[in-house]
């Protein structure tokens, strides 16, 4: 190893053994069962075979954000490793190797040669690209984004981000802006193809009839965003006739999303759950279930998108509710798509405190549309060397 990737990999070495009584003991908690043993400790996480692109990936939304990359690789041998239990599930539906990524001290026992190491938006970390290209691998950052709530962190940093960037070969990003900014970090080769994510095919994979009212759907929604928006909506309904579903970003707080919706419904509105009735008879639904949110956006008038109503999240793709027609409300913190926002038309971006204001105006807006696309064939070109 030279001399800054040694004593980076001392530190990562000791900074997990300083972590260890942690790391066991929230590897017992259900969202983390089997994603922390796996990247942690290597619990049936070994090694991939040699494959021509390793594709990594954190989450669900990157996963998804594969899919017309990998339509237009077919028959190339692919590998995705991710951090999330739930990138991993998504990541599985490919015709690949998946895995989930090791901690980064464990990464020069584990990383074995690839034609490409490619990933994905702002999954930055030191090791992974030092050791896959002294593998042999051309390390290819694609969607890269920087955005300006965290280039001044990353500024702080820059030293070790000098660094990192030297060991990349090719740079797509989402625009000049972040292209802009990798350069005050010392990057090189950099391209400006736009966000990968307007190429997704958007689908919903079932039919549901819509009920003859309005649908509001509380999306993708966070700690304390439900409170918030089922406030808004009580006061909004006591009017019209409107029903809203509320499907939770994170399955684990399915019930005490449930437990909060039963506490402040008042006495005339009626509540069910998704997992005991498939319906939309009640005024209040929990869709406590995965994969239905492009099916419930289908039939949604308005779509209340959250992670963006706290300042911790960032908010959450606006692309797939756009798809569907729906009248777009977000809040005023969705700095980590910011990038998807340039392409989408007719969103109101509020305070908390105007959600019911919002409500009120969307009755005479137009359903959102996004009315660019992007083209994957420099991308392709490039992997196809």
């Amino acid at each position: 190893m030279k001399p800054f990737t040694l004593l980076y990999f001392i530190l990562a070495t000791l900074l997990y053994g300083v972590a260890l009584p942690f790391l066991i003991l929230i590897s017992f908690k259900a969202k983390y069962r089997e994603s922390i043993p796996a990247r942690f400790f290597l619990w049936k996480n070994g090694r991939f075979k040699k494959s021509d692109i390793w594709f990594h990936v954190c989450s669900l939304g990157e996963a998804r954000a594969l899919a017309p990359i990998m339509a237009l690789l077919e028959g190339r041998e692919i590998s995705i490793s991710t951090i999330t239990h739930t990138g991993h599930a998504e990541a599985s539906k490919y015709e690949a190797e998946v895995r989930y990524l090791p901690y980064e001290a464990m990464l020069p026992f584990w990383v074995n040669k690839h034609q490409y190491l490619v990933v994905l938006e702002a999954e930055f970390w030191y090791l992974l690209f030092a050791v896959a290209k002294a593998r042999g691998a051309k390390v290819v950052l694609l969607n890269a984004r920087m955005t300006e709530r965290s280039f001044p962190k990353y500024m702080k940093l820059r030293w070790l981000y000098v660094q990192m960037f030297k060991r990349v070969d090719k740079i797509f990003c989402q625009s000049s802006a972040d292209k802009e900014r990798f350069e005050a970090l010392g990057a090189t080769n950099i391209e400006v193809v736009g966000n990968i994510k307007l190429a997704q095919k958007i689908v919903s994979t079932k039919q549901y009839v819509k009920p003859n009212s309005e649908v509001i759907v509380a999306a993708s929604t966070h700690a304390d965003e439900e409170e918030l928006i089922v406030d808004a909506f009580l006061e909004y309904k006591k009017e019209r006739h409107s029903k809203l579903v509320v499907v939770p970003r994170h399955p684990e707080r399915f019930e005490a999303v449930y437990s909060l919706l039963e506490e402040m419904k008042d006495e005339w509105i009626t509540l069910s759950r998704w997992s005991e009735v498939q319906d939309f008879e009640a005024d209040i639904i929990l869709v406590d279930a995965m994969g239905e949110l492009n099916n419930i956006y289908a039939i949604s008038d308005v779509a209340i998108i959250g992670g963006a109503f706290r300042e911790d999240v960032g908010g959450h793709n606006p692309l797939e509710p756009a798809h569907f027609g729906c009248k777009i409300i977000t809040g005023e913190h969705a700095f980590m798509q910011q990038e998807l926002f340039k392409y989408v038309h007719n969103v109101q971006v509020v305070k908390n405190e105007e959600l019911f204001v919002a409500l009120e105006k969307a009755e005479s807006m137009q359903g959102a549309y996004v009315d660019e696309k992007i083209d994957l064939e420099s991308i392709i070109r490039y992997l196809k060397q």
